[in-house]
């Protein structure tokens, strides 16, 4: 039976399409932007994680670990990650919680069973449920299926995509999708590239496509100071946007650095830039670009 990984499940969700929501993480994404606020989301594979900052050094992860991945040193708890055949003793160990594994496998069942707990709230607020990640198209069969149903329940469905995905993936799902909740990351591809790892030629394709097959449109565009706040590349993504005949509403999503724990949770190096202190006034300024554009 297929299964989809998935490293969150947020239930009563309120900002991920209209009303209250159920939103799933499916792990794995096509892109590597230097502002992720989801780095649990990057990897496909089941992680682990480990929180220095609630570790306690009782020392029970070395004890129990048959395979050496937890050393105590004086100044610090070190993991060898690549040593980890995820049995899952070191966790069961841990007294403090700060173990713990990022991602576990589904069925399509097994995430309808939850989806279904919170219906009476989608149908009083006019909700549904939202499938974001990471990059949930990366598994669009998977997707397709689960989407589907939901549809014979007749649920509302959203997917959030960077649209970095071969436009057969949208195909997949485009018969059992209500909304797309859409990132726009800069519109020149080279420099969309050096940020985000992937040029955006295949993004800009996509989104037109699903414009014309008459699907809504919510377009995310994140306010990343000094890297795509620039007027420019602000009137380009207004532009762009005009074009497109389905689109909802365009969000301004603001930036925080807040996600550098999670980062070092999970073994990986973050080049997330610093807060600038002044990112309210560079969202009203963008805000104010879009206005100026006739698309907010």
């Amino acid at each position: 039976m297929p299964k989809a990984t998935i490293f969150e499940i947020k239930q009563f969700a309120v900002h991920d399409g209209p009303g209250i929501r159920t939103t799933f993480f499916f792990k794995g994404c096509p892109l590597q932007c230097i502002w992720c606020h989801n780095p649990e989301g990057l990897s496909s594979r089941r992680e682990l994680s480990f929180y220095p900052r609630k570790c306690v050094g009782c020392g029970q992860c070395y004890m129990v670990c048959p395979h050496e991945v937890h050393h105590r040193r004086p100044e610090k708890h070190i993991l060898h990650r690549e040593a980890c055949v995820q049995c899952g003793k070191c966790i069961s160990a841990c007294i403090p919680e700060a173990l713990s594994f990022v991602g576990q496998e589904y069925t399509v069942d097994e995430l309808m069973s939850i989806a279904l707990e919170d219906n009476i709230f989608h149908e009083q607020s006019q909700g549904g449920i939202t499938c974001s990640g990471g990059e949930p198209m990366l598994q669009s069969l998977f997707l397709a299926d689960f989407l589907k149903v939901a549809k014979n329940y007749h649920l509302h469905t959203a997917i959030d995509t960077c649209g970095y995905v071969p436009w057969r993936s949208f195909e997949r799902v485009l018969p059992y999708t209500n909304l797309f909740l859409y990132d726009i990351k800069h519109m020149d591809s080279e420099k969309h590239e050096k940020l985000t790892g992937v040029p955006n030629e295949i993004i800009l394709e996509n989104i037109v496509k699903i414009s014309r097959a008459g699907i809504p449109i919510e377009v995310r565009v994140p306010i990343i100071p000094g890297l795509n706040d620039d007027v420019s590349n602000l009137e380009k993504t207004a532009d762009f946007l005009k074009n497109i005949q389905t689109l909802t509403q365009i969000k301004l999503l603001p930036y925080h650095a807040l996600s550098r724990a999670k980062y070092e949770a999970l073994g990986l190096i973050s080049d997330m830039p610093e807060s600038t202190g002044d990112e309210h006034e560079r969202m009203e300024r963008a805000r104010g670009v879009f206005e100026r554009c006739g698309v907010l």
